[in-house]
């Protein structure tokens, strides 16, 4: 009897099982088929160029797939149409940023073979103004996008009121309409003032992406805003969140100028802000080079051969005050230049660019030729020569910078980060020379040495301050390490995140400058007891981040504050279609 109750059961639950999935089938069936209908619509409307219905009929597709087929659809339309701009803006809702690149690819191709006026004549070009008109003032308001307002050139100027409605301007009498542009411009920004000073802003490297990928394909260079990452100046936390397809950095932010060396700094910490090219440049290296970089200053082997001669051809004769620089400058030549190499990223970008300065600088410090800070004395300040006692032979100090962090937080869910540790530090080495210049290396440092190292890294917070190309360099590591999490952790695939304008074989364009392949011979001297102490340096910035990316280095945070900043942190809902990073 029992065993009769028990078949019956499992009879009933088969049944139950069967129904619900026949049931969910058919409402899943009833959805595609709706999709389908209102996608056959779509294409049918924008065959015949009204887009605007076509848009309407959007809302009743809502299988996502389809729903991006028919974005494609309506803007391919309107490419034919010789509509470019509102081609790209119609590709902005095209969630998968594949199907996106591949549309916007074509409307880049489209655009570059727009007619060209022929003849003695000029042909007046509209396209610049109305782009400007129609992707600043309420973009998604306009005819081709589905809503009420059109634009169209006119002969004698283009004027759209706030009805949408097209007007002839032959004479501005007054500043109205660039007074009401200016008005529907705020309206668009409302609460999105980059000049605001924000204790945590947050940049969707995704939406970031997206806007830029937008921008490069109607020729436009990215804004300053982007290319200053909304004004964040130090990486406090890298978000995921798979829900919205969105990976964000978030920071301190605040308005930024150039200073006196051109640099981009916050106003009000003169802190260097972070910048795009930096963090494209760090993506594509964490991919192709395991985030793997750095620079190395080093005297060539014949230069350091030359200058043993000449410690040998002058050490006989006495030298007196006088003829020290002369002297100096003498044993510099013999030298001669030092070498510059860069790895892992091109010396051409301002990556490379910074690296080799920052190393280039600490080395003069080191040498006595720039000021320190309080309690970073140069090497030949800190020599000491006991009664008696003889000179150091000249080996040549071997000083590079490197990572410092002591762990990285994680939440529980691993769908946030934070970098914990100064970020850069200093190491040492003494190498010597032997009778043909040839360096030999000896994987270790005079207690001297070491102290140089070690007070620079001690003091690195202080020495940024006043020399912001330390703070460059702290940026460069935590975009770095932000990049390797990326890469590491596969967060890109969490949010279906394919990189298809910042990535390797991406479209973006990084600004470069010339690549110095030399530099002037760091080296100086010191006299004590009538002793010369002579020292040369080499050395370079060696980041591997390797060492970072092993669990033993990952701590969870057991507070849950991060698990709540992350919580408060997500792109609000009233967040503009366009707009790439909150406070």
């Amino acid at each position: 009897m029992l065993k009769l109750i028990r078949a019956g059961m499992v009879a009933s639950l088969i049944l139950a099982l069967s129904i619900h999935a026949s049931f969910s089938q058919t409402a899943f069936g009833e959805e595609d088929s709706k999709s389908k209908t209102a996608l056959g619509k779509v294409q049918s409307f924008s065959r015949v160029g009204e887009f605007t219905r076509a848009f309407e009929e959007i809302a009743n597709v809502e299988d996502p797939a389809m729903r991006d087929e028919a974005h494609s659809s309506i803007a391919r339309m309107q490419m034919k149409a010789g509509l470019i701009h509102a081609a790209v803006e119609t590709a902005s809702y095209i969630e998968s940023d594949v199907n996106r690149s591949d549309v916007l690819a074509e409307a880049s191709a489209s655009r570059s073979k727009a007619p060209v006026a022929r003849g003695g004549g000029v042909t007046p070009d509209f396209d610049q103004l109305i782009d400007l008109i129609t992707t600043t003032v309420e973009p998604e308001s306009w005819e081709e996008l589905g809503g009420p307002g059109s634009i169209a050139p006119f002969p004698t100027g283009v004027y759209v009121d706030s009805e949408g409605t097209l007007q002839r301007v032959t004479k501005l009498s007054n500043d109205s309409l660039l007074s009401e542009i200016h008005h529907s411009s705020k309206i668009v920004t409302m609460n999105q003032d980059v000049s605001t000073q924000s204790v945590l802003r947050k940049v969707s490297l995704t939406r970031l992406e997206k806007e830029a990928q937008l921008r490069s394909t109607l020729g436009r260079d990215p804004t300053d805003t982007m290319l200053n990452m909304a004004g964040i100046y130090d990486v406090k936390y890298l978000f995921v969140y798979p829900e919205t397809g969105e990976i964000v950095i978030a920071g301190p932010a605040g308005p930024w100028h150039a200073n006196a060396e051109g640099r981009h700094v916050n106003v009000a910490t003169g802190r260097p802000v972070l910048q795009l090219d930096d963090m494209v440049v760090l993506l594509r290296n964490a991919m192709q080079e395991h985030g793997k970089f750095g620079c190395a200053i080093t005297p060539t082997q014949n230069g350091l051969k030359s200058a043993q001669e000449y410690l040998n051809a002058t050490s006989g004769k006495p030298l007196y005050p006088r003829q020290r620089d002369q002297w100096l400058e003498g044993l510099r030549t013999a030298v001669g230049k030092q070498d510059i190499t860069v790895h892992g990223v091109s010396p051409d970008t301002r990556v490379g660019q910074i690296i080799v300065e920052a190393d280039y600088h600490m080395k003069r410090i080191g040498m006595g030729l720039e000021d320190g800070t309080a309690g970073v004395p140069s090497y030949l300040e800190m020599v000491t020569i006991p009664p008696g006692g003889s000179a150091p032979p000249m080996d040549v100090l071997r000083w590079w910078f490197t990572l410092d962090y002591r762990n990285i937080s994680v939440t529980e869910k691993r769908d946030a980060f934070a970098l914990q540790g100064p970020g850069v530090k200093v190491l040492s080495e003494n190498e010597h020379l032997d009778a043909q210049g040839q360096r030999i290396h000896t994987n270790t440092s005079t207690a001297l040495n070491a102290t140089f190292a070690r007070n620079f890294s001690t003091h690195y917070a202080a020495l940024a301050v006043k020399y912001p190309i330390y703070a460059e360099l702290k940026n460069i590591f935590d975009l770095a390490m932000v990049c390797s999490l990326i890469e590491n952790e596969r967060l890109a695939d969490q949010v279906d995140w394919n990189m298809t304008h910042f990535g390797p074989k991406g479209g973006y364009q990084v600004t470069t400058g010339s690549a110095p392949t030399v530099v002037d011979t760091i080296m100086n001297m010191r006299v004590i007891d009538k002793k010369h102490i002579i020292a040369g340096v080499s050395g370079g910035v060696n980041f591997d981040p390797s060492s970072m990316l092993t669990e033993d280095k990952i701590s969870v945070d057991e507070y849950g504050l991060m698990t709540a900043d992350r919580a408060a942190s997500n792109s609000p809902e009233t967040l503009k279609h366009h707009s790439w990073w909150w406070d």
